[in-house]
């Protein structure tokens, strides 16, 4: 990197201190604690998954380095000071930096082949029709085991580096694996296809059975190396849990905790099964849930779903031990969800992002009020994600923050 480049990321760097030094963090870290532990004093807010693409306004996101290492950083770093000046909500800014340690995976032996449809070029959202892989019992075995390896050498030159930028400035951390992503039907869709998987749970139940346990055998061993190369991190803090919200919790890392060694009982687990939203609540306790306990018991709490409205499967959710968080996406039926899952979970609410697309403040506003209404005595988070446009006009985004933060505030 040349001198300027490290000059851009050393001032960023101190904008980064100076936020993070405000004594707000503290004030949200506990209102994100205190509904975690299904104490809730307010709902709490977070957006995520923003279209960075289009929400460049007076070259705040523009890039001023060249140096690809820097380049990833400078992003990280303009885009959470952006969200903080522009749609903070109850977002939290660490006191340090973080830097990932270094390691290599294969995945699952199989990579997805697709033919892709785009409206927006620089849009990493677009339509996919993924090719079939998977089509006879046989072709199971192509999902195969992964085998990690950490590199050592990589990660201690990175974190000389970011100590070298920034240790007189703000603390830099050497962190670990936060939050595992576990969704084995994500994959399976991508190999299989949706029509295809789909059917076969009526005319090879005992092939997709064998599927699903093939992949969470693949992930299982997956996590054992996470485990025993000690490279997973703490997620009770403000890492992102599942589809939905912070971590903060009293009740992890629990007692059985060893700082220099976390372990997966440490830290929250997740699951979902999103392809499922119109499979019977038995049939998705079967060919998923029923899969997923092996997962979810080595986990000391645990967030369930995404996209798939879970509204009628309650039942099924009573099952999965530790259970603390559901998502209640867009597309349930409000007032079924409360009745249904009530003040017995935090309720990770995701209201639509199509309000963007023709936007209506107004229209945003009393979405926001209905579901509140109908979830008053529950805990909830609102979380705005999978926006997918704005129409490059970031400033409906602010709006909607204003909106939303103004309405929880007088809960």
């Amino acid at each position: 990197m040349s001198s300027q480049e490290k000059d851009v990321l050393r001032r960023l760097g101190e904008k980064i201190a100076n936020i993070a030094a405000l004594p707000v963090h503290k004030e949200k870290a506990r209102l994100w604690q205190r509904m975690n532990d299904l104490q809730q004093e307010r709902p709490m807010v977070w957006i995520d998954e923003s279209p960075w693409h289009e929400m460049n306004v007076n070259d705040e996101l523009t890039l001023r380095t060249s140096h690809p290492w820097a380049r990833e950083l400078e992003q990280s770093l303009r885009q959470t000071i952006y969200q903080w000046e522009h749609m903070p909500c109850d977002m939290i800014v660490n006191d340090y930096l973080d830097c990932p340690a270094v390691f290599y995976t294969p995945g699952f032996g199989i990579v997805e082949q697709v033919d892709t449809a785009r409206t927006d070029d620089l849009n990493n959202i677009y339509s996919r029709h993924f090719k079939i892989q998977i089509k006879e019992p046989e072709d199971l075995e192509k999902i195969q085991m992964p085998k990690i390896t950490c590199m050592e050498k990589a990660t201690q030159y990175r974190l000389d580096a970011m100590n070298d930028l920034f240790s007189d400035i703000i603390p830099v951390k050497l962190s670990g694996v936060r939050h595992i992503w576990f969704t084995p039907t994500d994959y399976l869709i991508r190999w299989w296809g949706i029509e295809e998987l789909l059917m076969d749970l009526y005319l090879r139940p005992e092939m997709v059975h064998a599927a699903y346990e093939r992949m969470v055998d693949a992930w299982m061993v997956e996590l054992d190396q996470f485990e025993n190369l000690n490279l997973l991190s703490l997620d009770c803090n403000n890492s992102r849990i599942g589809s939905g919200g912070y971590g903060y919790t009293n009740d992890l890392p629990g007692k059985d905790f060893d700082p220099s060694h976390v372990r997966a009982h440490n830290t929250w687990g997740s699951s979902n099964a999103q392809i499922f939203s119109s499979v019977s609540p038995e049939m998705h306790r079967e060919f998923a849930v029923e899969h997923d306990l092996r997962w979810l018991r080595r986990f000391g709490l645990n967030y369930y779903g995404c996209c798939e409205p879970l509204e009628t499967k309650a039942d099924v959710l009573a099952c999965i031990p530790n259970l603390r968080k559901v998502s209640v996406s867009a597309w349930v039926d409000q007032k079924r969800a409360v009745e249904n899952l009530g003040d017995r979970y935090v309720l990770s609410r995701k209201p639509t992002p199509s309000v963007f697309v023709e936007w209506n403040a107004a229209e945003a506003e009393k979405q926001l009020k209905e579901f509140l209404d109908v979830a008053k005595g529950c805990h909830v988070e609102l979380i705005m994600k999978d926006i997918s446009t704005v129409g490059y006009k970031p400033q409906h985004l602010w709006k909607w923050a204003e909106i939303v933060m103004g309405i929880v505030s007088s809960e």
